[in-house]
């Protein structure tokens, strides 16, 4: 979104769309935010939750988001790349909702994998580890992207499945994304009354 005469102009807005996965989000970012200039940058998407306690097709506001699998295997034990002295794996939302006149969503801790969990030992292993609450597939390398360009971000996931034995009987991907839509929607309208004001 661009500024101009300090009014956000939403008709500014661009859509990209990355594909699954870190990797691809991560190179269609890293070109377009280093082609062009914005005010902000919002990911927008599904996700699995490991709370029960958020119901799905929930929209929620991710504000930390790990790189569940940066680091090494020692044996049994896990490795985070910050042990390893290499960097960092956790990144935060640079805004946030509460600056806005919208419905509360709920705030959420989460993390960014290759491969989703669908098995019950490697569900646990990663819940001893890490305490989080939703797992997505692009999220901490939109964080990545946007810290390295500058570019405050935010993270909106709506819940399409809880992580789980692999379930697709027990996805709501439709009603998630209806509601994601829904919200966003609301928020784009938020941000150009703000830019009003």
């Amino acid at each position: 979104m661009d500024e101009q005469e300090g009014q956000l102009q939403i008709a500014n807005c661009k859509l990209l769309i990355t594909g699954v996965g870190m990797v691809a989000t991560a190179y269609a970012l890293g070109r377009e935010l280093g082609a062009n200039s914005y005010d902000m940058a919002i990911n927008l998407g599904i996700a699995g939750s490991f709370d029960r306690s958020i119901a799905l097709g929930e929209v929620v506001e991710v504000i930390t988001d790990t790189l569940a699998e940066l680091g090494a295997e020692d044996d049994t034990a896990f490795l985070p790349i910050e042990q390893m002295g290499f960097g960092e794996s956790r990144f935060e939302a640079t805004y946030q909702l509460d600056t806005l006149t919208l419905p509360p969503a709920k705030k959420a801790t989460g993390i960014t994998v290759n491969t989703v969990h669908g098995n019950e030992s490697s569900i646990q292993k990663l819940q001893q580890r890490l305490s989080v609450q939703t797992e997505s597939m692009e999220g901490a390398a939109f964080f990545y992207a946007c810290r390295q360009a500058g570019v405050p971000c935010m993270q909106l996931r709506a819940i399409s499945n809880y992580v789980e034995k692999r379930n697709r009987d027990a996805w709501q991907i439709g009603a998630a994304i209806k509601n994601l839509n829904a919200y966003a929607q609301e928020l784009l309208a938020a941000l150009n009354n703000k830019g009003r004001s």
